[in-house]
């Protein structure tokens, strides 16, 4: 007997359509064909013994496996369950009459416990595209592929619970989740506060505008200065997700198997702060296996890359083209993939290898050409689309004794959430841009037009700095996002001096 079962496979963050066609026939062979990988191959010795361990046994017939179309890799252990249905089915021991209206995926244990899946809410999200009546998973990922709407998530505990629901012996209730209730009651609790932090108000200042445009910054001051620190509370003075981000968000961490049990949503920006041993790959995306790397782990909230300079230079040329782009394509021999990529790039460094180059009390030990060669890790232009460059001292004592707290991450996110309106209204009508910090060349021409004034003051600092043309435009963006943040409609003079003083870090110019 010839029976089909709905499954999917992951491609990128998305989710492809798979048919695991069975047929069961005269003989004792099993055939499992259409590019298995070898998780999926070993799929017959678990979906044996979960069967002998509910009382059941595998057809003694030779089972012909077909995953369709045959020219899609087939990867994990997500397939056991569909599998293990096909071949009861085609054995007349479980009714077909329900398999073409649902996906079905999860993993088998040897005792027919369903295991998690990765990629859970793209499988969801597909079903939905294609009309299915809804999906059968296992029971730890119902909460994330519930809260797509218009389609009916079981959540399943073990492989004789899902043969008795398709048997119609046994009824499973459906998985709901109150989207508002996951969704917004989450959002402002955060486990950092900008309170905390005592002095450097002029590098507070700095994230507010970072913030504010979404725009890069890094950090270079000596240690316990408090990069780290401050890098550490820059969610939560970012803009609250919204609905259409968190599930972009949570799609990628869903295929990338990082969703925490029981969790339906990320309801707050990504912190993503690999070590600097970090390889290309795993930064960039990609592998044997194609999953998202830290940079797309990172989107819609911040990537912090900590003692920037000991990162491999080939890591950081890497994310010169995503930076720009706001998406990472991953191209190999046998496969394709596009990931996005909007992160806000948030980095720190030492001035030197000693960490004392310019420290107002503590006397640096290195020459003059180890702290160039130091610096020179960092390649022009990745330097270049950084658009706030500040440099950091270390606390007065007077001001870590004081225990007057700080202004709160609420207060300075309020500030953030109105600059973000403004430039949502201006941004209304272009496809694709959100923030200041996304602007074209022509958009900068159009909407950070500055007068003779302003224009002279950048010319001179322009020249004087030596800085580039994405510089220039970079210095545009960030008085844009000063000046929204000001409420002000024209960029005014106070705002280009600001912006230009987050270029104080640019190579020729610093440190004199």
């Amino acid at each position: 007997m010839l029976v089909k079962v709905l499954a999917a496979a992951i491609q990128g963050i998305g989710a492809t359509l798979v048919t695991i066609e069975v047929n069961a026939l005269r003989g004792i062979k099993f055939y499992l064909v259409g590019l298995p990988d070898n998780a999926v191959k070993e799929s017959q010795q678990r979906i044996n013994s979960a069967l002998t361990h509910n009382g059941l046994r595998f057809p003694s017939k030779q089972i012909i496996v077909n995953m369709a179309p045959a020219d899609i890799k087939k990867e994990g252990s997500a397939y056991d369950l569909p599998i293990a249905i096909g071949i009861l089915a085609a054995d007349e021991v479980i009714s077909t009459a329900k398999l073409d209206k649902y996906l079905i995926m999860g993993e088998l244990g040897l005792d027919g416990k369903l295991m998690p899946i990765k990629g859970a809410l793209p499988i969801a999200l597909k079903a939905k595209e294609l009309g299915y009546e809804g999906i059968v998973i296992p029971e730890s990922n119902a909460a994330e592929a519930a809260v797509v709407n218009g389609i009916t998530v079981y959540g399943a505990d073990n492989l004789l619970q899902v043969i008795q629901f398709l048997n119609g012996d046994n009824e499973m209730t459906p998985y709901e989740v109150d989207i508002e209730s996951n969704f917004y009651s989450k959002q402002s609790d955060f486990p950092f506060d900008f309170s905390e932090v005592r002095g450097q108000e002029s590098v507070k200042r700095a994230f507010e505008v970072a913030a504010a445009g979404g725009h890069n910054l890094i950090m270079v001051g000596p240690p316990g200065s408090g990069k780290s620190m401050m890098a550490k509370r820059l969610p939560s003075i970012l803009p609250p997700l919204t609905l259409d981000e968190s599930l972009e968000t949570t799609k990628i961490h869903s295929v990338s198997g990082m969703m925490p049990d029981g969790t339906s949503l990320i309801t707050q920006r990504p912190f993503r702060s690999p070590h600097h041993t970090i390889s290309s790959v795993a930064l960039c995306g990609g592998g044997s296996n194609p999953k998202p790397g830290e940079i797309s782990l990172a989107h819609n909230g911040v990537l912090f890359l900590d003692e920037l300079p000991e990162f491999s230079r080939d890591v950081l040329e890497v994310m010169r083209q995503p930076l720009e782009d706001r998406k990472i394509c991953v191209a190999r021999a046998n496969y394709k993939v596009e990931y996005p990529a909007g992160v806000m790039f948030v980095a720190s460094m030492n001035p030197c290898p000693c960490g004392y180059y310019n420290h107002p009390t503590k006397a640096c030990t290195c020459t003059p050409g180890q702290v160039q060669r130091y610096l020179n890790r960092i390649s022009g232009p990745l330097l270049d689309r950084i658009d706030l460059q500040i440099e950091i001292v270390p606390v007065p004592f007077e001001e870590i004794s004081n225990t007057q707290p700080g202004e709160p991450s609420a207060v300075i996110r309020q500030r953030v959430v109105e600059a973000r309106k403004i430039q949502e209204e201006r941004f209304k009508n272009e496809n694709g841009i959100y923030c200041n910090a996304q602007m074209t060349p022509k958009l900068i021409t159009k909407y950070a037009a500055i007068d003779e004034q302003s224009l002279a003051m950048l010319k001179t600092a322009m020249n004087r700095l030596n800085l580039s043309a994405r510089a220039y435009d970079r210095i545009l963006k960030v008085a844009r996002t000063i000046a929204d943040l000001d409420k002000s409609e024209n960029i005014l003079s106070h705002h280009i001096a600001e912006a230009i003083g987050y270029r104080n870090l640019d190579r020729e110019n610093w440190g004199n």
